[in-house]
C-alpha cells in the first residue's frame, strides 16, 4: 500500500511540474521603458500595471502571440503599439510619451486607499494611476471642482469599488477600496 502511494505522489508532483514547464512555454516576458514610469501598461486593453516603479522597470509575464499595448497617463498622450510575443523570451517596448498641457486651477484632491497599491484608478471611465500614488498626504489627484465616477480595479481581478464623488476646490475626497 506504502509503494502505491508513493507512486502516485510521485506521478501528481511529476503533473504539476510538467503543467508549470508547459505554462512557462506559453508565455513570454514584457518590458516597457518610456518617458514616465507612472504610465500605466494595458495588454490587449487589460490593465497589467505601471511601467515601472522607483526607476525600475517592471516585467510582466504576457501569453504568447500578438498583442496590442497601450500606455496611458493622464498628463500625456496615449501611446500604442503591437507587439510579437514569443513563448520564453523577453520583448521590450520603449515608448516617449508626448506631455499635454499643464491644466489651470483651482482644483479639488482625489486620494485613493486599498490593500492593493498597483489596483487601477479611473475617473469618468480615464484611467488615471494607481492607488499607490494617490494615497497619502502628500499625494492626491488634483481635478477641476465637480462630479465624478471613480472606479479602483485590482490588479488581481475581485471585486473593484466605483463610487460617485463631488470634488470642491480645495478640498480633499477620499475613495476606499477595501480593507487598507
Amino acid at each position: 500500500m506504502k509503494v502505491h502511494s508513493i507512486g502516485f505522489r510521485l506521478a501528481a508532483i511529476g503533473v504539476l511540474f510538467l503543467g508549470g514547464v508547459a505554462f512557462s512555454q506559453q508565455t513570454g516576458t514584457l518590458k516597457v521603458k518610456t518617458t514616465t514610469g507612472r504610465a500605466g501598461v494595458f495588454v490587449d486593453d487589460k490593465y497589467l500595471g505601471p511601467a515601472a516603479n522607483f526607476g525600475s522597470t517592471r516585467s510582466y509575464a504576457v501569453a504568447a502571440g500578438d498583442h496590442t499595448v497601450t500606455l496611458r497617463d493622464p498628463r500625456y498622450e496615449v501611446a500604442t503599439t503591437h507587439v510579437t510575443v514569443v513563448a520564453g523570451k523577453t520583448v521590450t517596448v520603449k515608448q516617449d510619451l508626448k506631455a499635454l498641457p499643464v491644466p489651470k486651477g483651482p482644483f479639488g484632491c482625489l486620494r485613493t486607499k486599498g490593500p492593493e497599491k498597483y489596483a487601477a484608478v479611473y475617473v469618468n471611465g480615464a484611467y488615471m494611476g494607481h492607488v499607490d500614488e494617490f494615497d497619502n498626504f502628500a499625494q492626491g489627484l488634483l481635478l477641476p471642482p465637480g462630479d465624478y465616477t471613480v472606479k479602483i480595479v485590482p490588479v488581481s481581478g475581485g471585486a473593484g469599488v466605483e463610487e460617485k464623488v463631488t470634488l470642491k476646490a480645495n478640498e480633499t475626497t477620499v475613495v476606499r477600496a477595501g480593507k487598507s
